[in-house]
């Protein structure tokens, strides 16, 4: 005995329902039962349940095999439901490859094309990118109808063969030219590639087989994202044409910048103004972190853009372990308008340092004997290569003209 469920209930309808009554309560469970709108673990099982029973119920030779046989009449032979076109025992192609691989040919009809991808920016916060957040969007974009589940065609009506393509959705034109015949094809002009025709027009989208609706999306930012970023969404881009598969989404992120941070990586950058006198002296002063501002020590004799690294301080590095460092970088002010009192003190502050050296006239050179000077000789020390001993060459003269040591 069977065990499907009897197709006047899986409607909600009594066994006199008329055409427009099976339409009716078709459309108002798809509405309800789809799987895109309902999260139920069953959702997916009902609707398929919900669609068999109304193409059944739709068809009038069907319909009537049914109440006079049930379940088994179908499978008989009689068409239509989980028999198939061909009364096949165990229902379409489709279905079979669903027992097997867990899903059916990809976007589940001739034809089918992925839809396009989407793409669009999310603003965050400097604080939202390191730390990560939930943003919400509204994305307009087409989606496939529920009613005919992207089909185009009307429940219980569906696509018929093309008759210019016989179904191949290719228009194959022998074509003969000096180097012999060959072959041009081409996409069915009629029937767009599909391979099928839509002779009967799903009312809600007029055959499209796509909808144009606005969802409001959930994005979960991952801690440690910076600028310029994405973050891909599958699934949640253009519905596919004719029942195939969904696009992507592409969110852009574009961050603000921080008033006293910058990022470089995973490393977070303050940069600490000093006065002259905490540098010289050294001081406790407060620095911007992730965490707030906090107490600093500046160490005695700190040097202009000198930096500090305080370790596992800065943001989470993206898919590995680990934090990465707070880099403060000092700059050393000098101040540029002094009070009275100011320039005395610092009068008074370069009086203690020791003079710098006195700039002046080069050191005369050490006066050569005759001694040295035959030491010296070019001659005796390097064998005669030197200069020349009848007199002094051009470059020496020129070097005497200026005033320059001949042994520089």
């Amino acid at each position: 005995m069977s065990s499907k469920r009897d197709y006047y209930e899986v409607l909600g309808v009594a066994r006199t329902a008329t055409d427009d009554e099976l339409k009716k309560a078709y459309r108002a469970l798809a509405r309800k039962l789809h799987p895109d709108v309902n999260k139920e673990p069953d959702a997916e099982a009902q609707f398929k349940d919900l669609s068999e029973a109304y193409e059944v119920l739709s068809n009038a030779q069907k319909r009537q095999i049914y109440d006079r046989h049930g379940h088994q009449g179908l499978r008989a032979g009689g068409g239509g439901g989980p028999a198939g076109a061909e009364g096949f025992p165990f229902g379409d192609i489709g279905d079979i490859l669903e027992s097997f691989f867990g899903g059916g040919v990809q976007g589940g009809r001739p034809g089918a094309t992925r839809g396009s991808d989407l793409r669009t920016q999310l603003e965050l916060t400097f604080e939202e990118a390191v730390f990560g957040c939930e943003k919400e969007l509204e994305i307009p974009r087409w989606e496939n109808c529920l009613i005919c589940d992207g089909s185009g065609a009307e429940p219980g009506k569906p696509p018929t063969r093309c008759t210019s393509c016989n179904g191949s959705g290719e228009v194959r034109r022998v074509q003969q030219s000096l180097f012999g015949q060959f072959v041009n094809v081409t996409p069915c002009d009629r029937c767009r590639g599909a391979g099928q025709v839509v002779t009967h027009r799903c009312v809600e989208c007029n055959g499209r087989g796509s909808v144009r609706k606005t969802r409001r999306l959930t994005v979960t930012v991952p801690a440690g994202v910076d600028n310029e970023m994405e973050i891909r969404l599958n699934g949640q881009g253009e519905g596919g044409e004719r029942g195939g598969p969904s696009g992507n989404l592409y969110v852009r992120l574009q961050v603000k910048a921080h008033p006293r941070l910058k990022r470089d990586g995973a490393d977070v950058i303050c940069e600490l103004s000093l006065n002259v006198a905490q540098a010289a002296l050294g001081a406790e002063v407060m620095i911007p972190t992730l965490a707030g501002d906090e107490s600093f020590r500046v160490p005695a004799g700190t040097q202009h853009g000198h930096e500090f690294r305080l370790r596992d301080r800065g943001a989470p590095r993206l898919q590995r372990s680990g934090r990465g460092q707070l880099r403060v970088v000092t700059k050393v002010e000098v101040p540029t308008a002094l009070t009275e009192k100011q320039r005395a003190l610092f009068t008074s502050l370069a009086e203690t340092f020791a003079p710098p050296p006195v700039a002046g006239p080069p050191p005369s050179p050490k006066p050569v004997t005759d001694g040295e000077r035959s030491a010296q000789s070019p001659d005796s020390a390097d064998g005669g290569k030197g200069k020349s001993r009848k007199g002094k060459g051009i470059i020496d003269k020129v070097k005497d003209a200026l005033g320059i040591d001949g042994d520089e």
